[in-house]
């Protein structure tokens, strides 16, 4: 029996032996308050174990209490005993509150003001307008890729987590929630599993350098079994996965001991043996290469939207695949770009905190490089990297993305309590565990419906946020609609703070922006290697 269920356990044995020295002894001055107490306790835990709306009760019977009581008594007690043992948590708890809250349906306001200091460098708002507008719906969508396969996509959607990094419970959930709600769903680089399929929810399909689910015996690219799998209609884009924010340029070994029967069947890997995701890929080696492999990825999956997702690093290595376009005429439809404060089940520490571009840096960059070769109109942008509510969305769009992507958002709203156990396999909530009674806690039904209420909560608050500013959709938000405080007695909009280039101004090598000005030249469609 798990540890965690010891605590039933014991109450159930003393509430059985009380009763029978009760039986034998009739000593009712010792035994009655043992049996009240130790048959409250078993009926307090078995419920736990029965009731279907909280994972950590279900896990955890009768000890969950303990925290739900610190919670209570919030705030004071609960962060002095909680928060100060999270300090390093990669989330605040005023983000985690309002998923929860909005996943729950309950209510998301708030008494007494901001409490954030308004005069602190850093601070972000946007201005509203003295004619704010009304909608009808706040169901807003961007349309993905051309012709009859084109892809009307939510301009909020789940982010890429494998099935192995979670459970098949979670995957089970977050597509139901997906398919109640009308968004996307990225299966991550661990391929289409069975549980994906159950419900039918749309799928954006990420292609890692393992090329899991459509891999030859050695580990290559094979072009028959992408074509079966990306040809289905539940699979509505795919995606070529060049590296992600938490660990870019590292790679990834799932241990022979995790790989289970289900993961090896969904990966097309062998039961029990290390499953290797190489920090590269083998099917190409240049810019062109890469650019005329998506190119083969929309074609066998029959024209459907196809471009990449990555973490920027070495700007001229995007600027050579900026410069491969121009080339060879070949465009994503497009591109998504994960900010180094993205997440991962597990990354070492340096390339967590130290390695790659943050999301507005990155997300920066290449719109101004595709507005730069005159592509901006063909190429729509995806950004994630901790986007939870409507002012990050908003705040991610007015500075070039089409649509945003959620990662920990969507996971908070299954159930995760950010325990940060997620590489041991012991995830309380059983979000991020393969083991199938822990995860058992997680109750696919009523995570799904949460999951579909988060999202349905944002959008409406995004609704809001843009009514006010007078914009009838969030890709009309602009740099100039975002403001930040610099200083104490200075701020600026984001459309001054930052350089945005003219569109075709790098197609004539006329760049004023010093990172362009610099590397632009030095970049060629023909190798990643800078030109020296």
């Amino acid at each position: 029996m798990p540890s965690r269920f010891h605590a039933l356990a014991a109450v159930i044995f003393v509430f059985i032996a009380s009763l029978v020295l009760e039986w034998v002894f009739k000593a009712h001055w010792v035994t009655w308050p043992l049996i009240l107490t130790s048959g409250a306790l078993s009926l307090v835990g078995i419920i736990d174990v029965t009731q279907t709306k909280q994972a950590i009760r279900r896990n955890y019977p009768i000890l969950a209490h303990f925290r739900f009581f610190f919670e209570y008594i919030r705030p004071e007690i609960r962060q002095y005993f909680i928060e100060s043992d999270h300090e390093a948590a990669p989330f605040s708890r005023a983000d985690r509150s309002l998923v929860y809250q909005r996943a729950k349906r309950d209510s998301d306001k708030r008494p007494f003001g901001t409490q954030l200091d308004v005069y602190e460098a850093g601070y972000e708002w946007i201005n509203h307008s003295i004619a704010p507008v009304e909608h009808e719906s706040n169901d807003f969508r961007i349309t993905i890729g051309q012709g009859d396969k084109a892809y009307s996509a939510s301009i909020f959607n789940i982010s890429a987590m494998s099935f192995g990094a979670l459970s098949a419970n979670a995957i089970r959930a977050l597509n139901r929630g997906a398919k109640d709600g009308g968004f996307a769903h990225d299966t991550g680089e661990g391929s289409i599993s069975k549980y994906h399929r159950e419900h039918g929810g749309d799928l954006i399909w990420e292609l890692g350098s393992g090329y899991f689910g459509c891999r030859t015996a050695d580990g290559k690219f094979d072009p028959v079994r992408f074509k079966e799998q990306a040809q289905d209609p539940q699979v509505k884009m795919v995606e070529l996965k060049l590296s992600q924010g938490a660990k870019p340029g590292h790679g990834g070994v799932l241990p022979g001991p995790k790989v289970t029967a289900e993961i090896a069947e969904t990966r097309g890997v062998q039961v029990g043996v290390d499953c290797v995701s190489p920090a590269k890929h083998s099917v190409f080696s240049t810019p062109i290469e890469m650019l005329e492999f998506i190119a083969q990825m929309r074609e066998l999956s029959g024209g459907k939207p196809a471009g990449m997702k990555l973490a920027i690093g070495h700007p001229w290595e995007f600027f050579a695949i900026a410069k491969a376009m121009v080339k060879s005429g070949i465009t994503p439809d497009f591109i998504v770009v994960d900010g180094s404060e993205g997440g991962t089940g597990a990354a070492p520490v340096e390339f967590t905190d130290h390695v790659g571009v943050p999301l507005r840096e990155a997300l920066l960059l290449v719109h101004n490089t595709l507005v730069g070769i005159g592509l901006r109109d063909r190429v729509k942008i995806g950004a994630s990297g901790k986007l939870v509510s409507a002012f990050d969305i908003a705040r991610t769009m007015a500075m070039g993305a089409d649509w945003c992507n959620s990662a920990r958002g969507f996971m908070f709203a299954v159930g995760c309590i950010q325990a940060q156990t997620c590489h041991t396999g012991n995830c309380p909530t059983g979000v991020t565990t393969q083991d199938p009674i822990r995860q058992r806690a997680l109750v696919v039904p009523d995570k799904a419906t949460r999951v579909t209420s988060f999202h349905k909560s944002t959008m409406h608050a995004l609704g809001e946020l843009i009514a006010a500013a007078g914009l009838r959709h969030p890709s009309e938000l602009k740099p100039e609609h975002i403001i930040r405080r610099i200083s104490t007695t200075e701020v600026t909009s984001l459309a001054t703070l930052y350089k945005f280039i003219k569109p075709g101004e790098l197609l004539d090598n006329q760049s004023s922006h010093r990172v362009f000005a610099y590397y632009w030249e030095r970049a060629s469609a023909e190798s990643f290697a800078l030109v020296k």
